[in-house]
């Protein structure tokens, strides 16, 4: 297995491998945010910046998975890319009218 990771990582050019570990990093570096807004709060909590590394991420990935000509994982990050941009809308819109929906009004 290890044998395989370092022929994979020396097959590419170094400029892909970088883009590829880049793209991992802040995809998964948004959960080490989550869980620290959360420990701050002490209770679960998603902070704004989740989605903008889940976007920026995600973006990251789908260039890479586009340069891997890896179609199944192209189609997961189109649509995980369409999901952040969705949720930056509605927090965006929340922020703008300042409106407690009946799912906030229960969540305390």
């Amino acid at each position: 297995m290890f044998d395989s990771l370092v022929k994979e990582f020396t097959s590419e050019p170094v400029i892909w491998t970088v883009v590829g570990l880049a793209g991992q990093f802040t995809f998964g570096g948004r959960f080490v945010i989550q869980w620290l807004a959360s420990e701050l709060k002490k209770q679960s909590h998603v902070p704004v910046s989740f989605w903008y590394l889940s976007l920026v991420g995600s973006i990251i990935m789908l260039i890479y998975s586009i340069h891997r000509q890896e179609p199944i994982i192209v189609m997961g990050f189109v649509l995980n890319i369409l999901i952040y941009v969705r949720n930056l809308h509605l927090i965006y819109i929340h922020k703008k009218t300042g409106e407690i929906t009946p799912v906030e009004k229960d969540e305390d």
